[in-house]
């Protein structure tokens, strides 16, 4: 059994991110597995499961671009900017649609963003929710995001169907109450699909039955990805079996060809067996992080 790369899962509305890695823990026999990015419970779509040793490459998929097909709810607030949460304001109002056209420019590129009170942010050791529902006041402060597309899609009162593109770390939940805010009506996130993380798509996602389904005669590998895929866009570098035992042992490599920034050392076999970094020299390959047994 392989326990070294990538599912992407496509998650229900229900489970916690947690809950799903704990399925595919139990189901899969791998020990190690990490999401790397969580999804709210109520939030469906791409879910990427790092197994084994490929739990290090989260830093590399965290941290990517997300899309997103959000529903915003107009004329009612929530504590938790979502469904779920207690209603703080209702007006029953919905805006105009060339308003909220008027107003998405100032929700589109680089600007600082408030989360959520209901969030995993931590706050003196404390996740920021524990606290909120401890009924505490939470005061998290704004953190830069940023967001390149926010196309309406559809506007069906009091609903509004957008696709969004945008860093990791952008709260859509916070942007659907700051539209109801802006708008002086309230909002509130309705619904919400994750349709692509980094490089990886709905279209590539297993839906999370389907993997269970082949929990039991180990046909559940066929949705395993090479770990590579993380890594889209780094240049690969083969390492042949005497360069395999100097990167074992955290010595670097020969560059025939100039080393710069950041690498994927490629084994014999094809698999992934290290991430190289080019230091200010451009001679040698030093191993950043090494995944060889």
């Amino acid at each position: 059994m392989k326990e070294f790369g990538l599912l992407v899962v496509d998650k229900p509305v229900g489970p916690t991110s947690h809950g799903v890695v704990s399925v595919v823990r139990q189901g899969t026999g791998v020990r190690k597995v990490g999401h790397a990015g969580t999804l709210d419970p109520r939030a469906s779509g791409v879910l990427v499961l790092c197994l084994g040793a490929a739990t290090r490459l989260s830093e590399f998929l965290s941290t990517s671009t997300k899309g997103y097909a959000a529903v915003v709810r107009f004329g009612t607030a929530t504590r938790t900017y979502d469904g779920d949460g207690e209603v703080i304001r209702h007006t029953g109002a919905a805006p105009d649609r060339a308003d909220v056209e008027g107003l998405l420019p100032q929700f589109t590129g680089t600007f600082e963003q408030v989360p959520p009170p209901f969030s995993a942010i931590k706050i003196s050791g404390r996740k920021a929710y524990e606290l909120a529902r401890r009924g505490e006041d939470v005061e998290l402060g704004p953190r830069r995001v940023t967001i390149d597309r926010l196309e309406i899609v559809a506007y069906e009162p009091p609903d509004l169907t957008m696709q969004i593109e945008c860093s990791a770390g952008t709260y859509i939940r916070s942007l659907a109450h700051d539209l109801g805010e802006r708008l002086s009506c309230g909002a509130h996130l309705w619904a919400l699909r994750r349709t692509r993380a980094g490089p990886f798509t709905l279209d590539q996602a297993v839906p999370l039955a389907r993997l269970e389904a082949g929990f039991g005669d180990g046909s559940w590998e066929v949705h395993l990805r090479p770990a590579t895929d993380a890594l889209r866009g780094m240049p690969r570098i083969p390492i042949g079996i005497e360069g395999l035992e100097r990167v074992r042992n955290g010595h670097p490599i020969a560059s025939s060809e100039g080393a710069v920034g950041l690498a994927a050392g490629i084994g014999p076999d094809g698999e992934l067996v290290a991430i190289l970094e080019g230091r200010a020299d451009g001679q040698l390959w030093h191993p950043r992080k090494v995944f060889l047994s």
